[in-house]
């Protein structure tokens, strides 16, 4: 048995109908403006996906650690066990993000256990198998008292009947919205607790693919693990699940749950769409910058990305403007000699900032915050 989908009220329709105007409105900027910049903030969503929804876990590396990561960097100083972790999520959410327009698309056991392996295979071992449900019991310890069980999942023998439900659910088109379906599927498959690991992110990955699969938004702006991974809200999620008792009662009214991920995707929306559009700002600010001092427009990407992350690597420009080696060595000493840049760190680990003629107002935009609306 499942938990039944609750009515939405009155408020949660609103909110509902709030979060699919700002999804199209951003899909219509997306598509008039297909800008330089957009590659970039796709990247950045995606590494902030990854870093938020591991550091739920406690896998800790930085959004901007994660883009390098991604794009191959190795002298990343992060330890191995959370570089790994990492490196896994990106090949798994990476995946995921080519499922969202395959026409013949399923579900089944077999896809959320091959799932999971990509999550879990560098942790494979007797006691706590990827991608295979687990052999036995698993419990979720209370953050105050390690020997406290918050929850105890569905006996493992369970297991397989309880996935073959959820299989034949996902794959039955029942007229609810899908950012609704896509919140079920989360609570539906972290209540299972299938796996001895993983569980949290292989939820969190499901309910990522279902809002990407509705096809209204490129995967890179649908996901809500970056929400989630906010401190804040992370200490929201564990109570709002913890309030679903401490064993497995399908049998109850979740309509909390859907008022949490409600507000979840109307806040994401909310930061996408303010980074989207302190993104473009920065450039056109960059685009004159650049005119000014007589530089090759390319090196605007290089600048882009101090301003928005905080830095840049050789590796990462040379990829985003698809430089040869020496080109981008050149550019970036060209930028430092006019104090633009400045670099850190010695030879592979070596990075770029800002130095004292990089402009001022760019990075003015950039840090500017956004304020959020509580859509309830």
């Amino acid at each position: 048995m499942l938990f039944p989908t609750p009515a939405l009220s009155a408020a949660d329709a609103r909110v509902l109908a709030d979060v699919d105007r700002m999804r199209e409105q951003l899909r219509h900027e997306v598509q008039a403006k297909p800008g330089k910049w957009a590659g970039g903030l796709r990247k950045f969503l995606t590494a902030d996906s990854v870093a938020a929804s591991n550091s739920i876990e406690g896998f800790k590396v930085s959004t901007v650690d994660v883009e390098d990561l991604i794009a191959g960097e190795r002298d990343v100083e992060v330890s191995e066990e959370n570089k790994a972790e990492t490196l896994a999520y990106e090949r798994m959410m990476t995946y995921i993000q080519t499922l969202n327009d395959v026409d013949d698309f399923a579900y089944s056991k077999g896809f959320l256990n091959a799932l999971h392996w990509m999550l879990q295979g560098h942790r494979h071992a007797e006691r706590r198998p990827a991608g295979q449900w687990r052999p036995g019991p698993v419990y979720v310890t209370d953050a105050r008292d390690p020997s406290i069980a918050a929850y105890t999942a569905p006996d493992a023998d369970q297991v397989p009947a309880l996935t073959g439900e959820l299989v034949d659910w996902l794959n039955t088109d029942d007229g609810i919205h899908p950012l609704v379906r896509a919140a079920m599927a989360h609570l539906h498959l972290v209540s299972i607790h299938p796996w001895a690991d993983g569980n949290g992110r292989m939820s969190r990955s499901l309910q990522t693919l279902m809002i990407a699969r509705e096809g209204v938004l490129a995967p890179e702006f649908s996901s809500i693990e970056a929400w989630l991974g906010r401190p804040g809200n992370t200490w929201e999620y564990y109570q709002v699940l913890g309030r679903r008792g401490s064993t497995y009662r399908p049998d109850q009214d979740v309509s909390e749950w859907i008022r949490f991920n409600l507000t979840a995707y109307h806040q994401q929306a909310q930061t996408v769409h303010a980074r989207w559009v302190r993104s473009e700002t920065v450039w056109a600010t960059l685009e004159e910058y650049v005119a000014g001092i007589r530089l090759d427009e390319r090196v605007i990407s290089a600048l882009h990305d101090v301003a928005m992350s905080g830095r840049v690597r050789r590796t990462r420009y040379e990829q985003s403007e698809g430089l040869s080696l020496q080109q981008a060595q050149r550019d970036l000493r060209d930028l430092v000699a006019l104090q633009v840049l400045e670099p850190v760190g010695k030879t592979r680990a070596r990075f770029y900032t800002a130095g004292p003629a990089y402009p001022a107002q760019a990075l003015k935009i950039a840090s500017t915050p956004t304020s959020l609306e509580n859509p309830y």
